[in-house]
């Protein structure tokens, strides 16, 4: 999704990122707080020195939301820098929004969206409070390195690179499924299908978390970042170029080697 010639990004309130068969995460609250807490409102100090500023525009729950979005920050960080590297802006914005009329107005996403992120920032709608703590440690990873990468991450990107490597910082690894399973997903996403909703916009974050996965296994965590930089990033060239020259291989090539793998 595009906000205003931004790069503006979501994540499913169902799907994929909610699905409640994910493996726990552990997740601490900051251990290097310094904050001041108004009613919905708070700033902390995360432990690699970075400033969020968390805010809420009312409703029953955003407390509560606010409350669990800072406690996964810290990790979710650390994690973002892992793969993206430290360089990345300093001063997190937190939005949790009251209703999905202002989530709409805001984010420009619809009501099956949990979360979405713009250049201003990362922004929640009510309905995330209902995530379980697996689905919303998801949501916030995938944000957050939306919101690192946005910088570098052009209007025009291929959806299934910029959604895959997001997951890929985000979810859990799980066991590479069944001969079966790996059928159906062992294809690239079209743009379409992740702006979709329903069964196929879900299935196709799926495909792009496993082609990201897939990537990183075979060529390293690092190679992943240079494939998105190099497809994702200003003046990139067609996708088939980007992978040819960050893979050594074609495109048609790497599928069929990542359909290997997922079947074992």
């Amino acid at each position: 999704m595009r906000l205003l010639g931004a790069l503006s990004v979501v994540v499913l309130l169902a799907g994929c990122a909610a699905t409640p068969t994910l493996t726990p995460e552990s997740s601490s609250p900051p251990t290097t707080t310094t904050a001041t807490t108004t009613t919905a409102s708070i700033s902390i100090e995360l432990p690699d020195g970075r400033t969020a500023q968390l805010r809420g525009l009312g409703g029953a729950h955003a407390t509560q939301l606010i409350d669990r979005i800072t406690a996964e920050l810290p990790a979710a960080a650390a994690a973002v820098s892992d793969f993206w590297g430290p360089d990345w802006p300093r001063e997190i914005a937190v939005v949790v929004t009251g209703s999905e009329e202002q989530f709409g107005a805001l984010a420009h996403a619809g009501s099956d969206i949990a979360a979405a992120t713009t250049a201003e920032g990362m922004v929640f709608a009510p309905g995330a409070a209902k995530m379980s703590d697996d689905a919303l440690r998801i949501v916030v990873r995938h944000e957050l390195f939306h919101y690192a990468a946005r910088a570098r991450t052009v209007a025009d990107a291929p959806l299934w690179l910029t959604e895959g490597v997001a997951d890929y910082v985000a979810r859990p690894a799980t066991a590479v499924p069944g001969q079966q399973r790996a059928a159906e997903l062992a294809r690239l996403p079209s743009d379409t299908d992740l702006q979709t909703a329903g069964a196929a916009r879900s299935l196709g974050y799926d495909r792009a978390w496993w082609f990201s996965r897939y990537i990183a296994d075979r060529y390293g965590p690092g190679t992943l970042r240079e494939l998105y930089l190099r497809a994702a990033g200003p003046g990139h060239p067609d996708v088939a170029t980007a992978v040819r020259d960050t893979l050594g291989a074609g495109i048609d090539e790497v599928v069929v080697q990542w359909r290997q793998w997922m079947n074992g």
